[in-house]
């Protein structure tokens, strides 16, 4: 279980409780009025790679991938109708 610190306490050991986590690797838990606020734990840096990176966020269950690939989806614009920029400046130039 991780360490807990009262935020009273937390802000006068942190350099203590970064030292701590620092050398560690657990994580400590800073209370406030004795419920769970924050987490403090090893700074870990994020992939550069974007396959890692979307990868790493599925894992986590921040995203989900996709249900079709892009390459099967098909899109068609709308019914186009002609002039119809003319038709917009007419109705403002009517009014």
């Amino acid at each position: 279980m991780a360490d807990q610190y009262s935020l009273y306490d937390a802000k006068a050991q942190l350099s203590r409780i970064v030292r701590q986590v620092r050398e560690d690797g657990g994580t400590v838990v800073i209370t406030v009025h004795g419920e769970p606020a924050v987490e403090i734990r090893r700074y870990k840096p994020l992939p550069l790679d974007f396959d890692a990176r979307i990868a790493e966020l599925e894992s986590r269950g921040m995203i989900r991938p996709a249900l079709r690939k892009p390459s099967e989806m098909s899109w068609t614009p709308g019914v186009r109708r002609p002039g119809g920029l003319k038709r917009f400046l007419d109705e403002r130039n009517e009014e």
